[in-house]
């Protein structure tokens, strides 16, 4: 059964009895202050297990492209506080919307390539290299 949230699709399968089912009882995120769990059931009992999804944290750009002037979100988790953006190295003047999302241009000078959000607490690189003509 595949479950999807932000961009992460993860699908469980069980290859034991018919009666017993795998299910999602928790999708709040993927770092340590907010695992993922699964649980197995047969009836009403289960096992409760955490499940790892091998990825880092990312931000998401929507566009994934655009010109030099381009409005950009950015999107992630955690962006409260930012002290910096850049579009392959090139800074670029930023507003922070929310706790998860942020408002940017695409600056003079960008290329093609990773965008990059430093937070106090770490920095973000976009999960997809963000296209600029």
């Amino acid at each position: 059964m595949p479950v999807c949230a932000l961009l992460i699709c993860l699908a469980l399968t069980y290859t034991g009895s018919a009666q017993t089912f795998a299910k999602l009882v928790s999708l709040t995120g993927s770092n340590a202050a907010n695992p993922l769990f699964g649980v197995l059931a047969q009836g009403t009992d289960g096992v409760v297990f955490p499940l790892n999804t091998g990825l880092s944290s990312f931000v998401a750009t929507v566009p994934r492209g655009g010109a030099v002037g381009t409005s950009v979100k950015i999107l992630g988790t955690k962006l409260t506080g930012a002290t910096s953006v850049t579009f392959m190295g090139t800074a670029a003047a930023f507003t922070v919307v929310s706790a998860t999302e942020i408002k940017t241009t695409v600056p003079t000078g960008a290329t093609s390539g990773t965008v990059e959000v430093v937070t106090p607490s770490r920095n973000l690189l976009s999960n997809v290299s963000f296209q600029v003509p």
